[in-house]
C-alpha cells in the first residue's frame, strides 16, 4: 500500500520547457544584477548571497574576491545545466524576486495539480525531490495557475540529499520520510533516477507525456509502470 509518494518536477509535474525557456534564461539575464548589488538585499539575504558565493570559490577554484570570475562561472554552469547546489540556490533568489514581481507564473500540469490534491486528500504524504533548490521547488508550486499547492506537501529534497541518480540519495529520503521503500512511490521521467529509487526499494512509475520523444511508452514499460500522465498513475 502506497503511503507516501514523491515526485520530480521538470518533466513530470512540470514542464520541461517551462524550465528551459522561462527559469534559465531569466536567472541567466538577471544573474549579473542580482550578485553585484547584492547589498541592497536585507542582511539575512545578503548573507544568504555571501554563502553561496563563498561556495561556488570552493567549487571553481576561484578567489572568493573576484566577483566577476564568480559570475561568470555561475553563467558558464547555466549553460551547462549543472547541478550545482550554489547555483540553484542562488537562482532560487532570483526567482523568487520574478515570481514576486509577476513576471511569470510557476507551470504545473493541471493533471499534476488535481491529482496532487486528490492523493493529498485522501491521506497520502506528498513529497518533491528535485536537482532544484528546496527554495525554487516552493515557488513553482506556491505560485502556480490553480493557486499555492505548496500546502499539499510535508516536505521537500534536493541535491543537498545528493544527486538524483545516486541510490543513497532515496536510501536518505527514505530515511527521512520514516516509511518502508516499497510504501514510497518515485514520480519522474528520467529513467536513471528511476533505477536507483528501484534499487533503494522504493515503488517507481515512469511519466512519459504525449509530447515526450525521448524514450517510447512500449520501451520503458519493459521496465517500469508507465504513465502518460497522473490520471494514470495507479495507487
Amino acid at each position: 500500500m502506497i503511503k507516501a509518494i514523491v515526485t520530480d518536477i521538470e518533466g513530470t509535474t512540470s514542464s520541461i520547457s517551462f524550465v528551459h525557456e522561462v527559469l534559465f534564461p531569466y536567472a541567466k539575464k538577471h544573474m549579473a544584477g542580482f550578485i553585484r548589488h547584492a547589498e541592497a538585499l536585507n542582511d539575512r539575504a545578503q548573507h544568504d548571497v555571501s554563502n553561496q558565493l563563498d561556495e561556488v570559490a570552493h567549487l571553481s577554484g576561484i578567489q572568493r574576491d573576484d566577483t566577476e570570475a564568480l559570475i561568470q562561472q555561475l553563467l558558464d554552469w547555466i549553460d551547462e545545466d549543472k547541478k550545482a547546489t550554489p547555483l540553484k540556490a542562488l537562482q532560487g533568489m532570483i526567482w523568487q524576486q520574478g515570481y514576486r514581481q509577476g513576471d511569470f507564473v510557476g507551470h504545473v500540469y493541471k493533471d499534476a495539480a488535481d491529482y496532487l490534491k486528490q492523493w493529498h486528500d485522501q491521506g497520502i504524504d506528498l513529497y518533491v525531490y528535485s536537482s532544484g533548490s528546496v527554495n525554487a521547488q516552493k515557488l513553482i508550486f506556491g505560485h502556480t495557475e490553480f493557486g499555492d499547492l505548496t500546502p499539499l506537501f510535508k516536505g521537500y529534497f534536493d541535491t543537498q540529499v545528493g544527486g538524483k541518480r545516486e541510490v543513497e540519495s532515496y536510501q536518505h529520503i527514505i530515511r527521512e520520510i520514516g516509511l518502508k521503500g516499497e510504501e514510497i512511490l518515485f514520480l519522474s521521467d528520467i529513467e536513471q533516477e528511476l533505477d536507483a529509487a528501484t534499487i533503494a526499494t522504493m515503488q517507481t512509475c515512469w511519466l512519459i507525456r504525449k509530447h515526450d520523444s525521448r524514450m517510447s511508452i512500449s520501451e520503458a514499460a519493459k521496465k517500469y509502470l508507465v504513465a502518460r500522465d497522473f490520471s494514470e498513475i495507479v495507487i
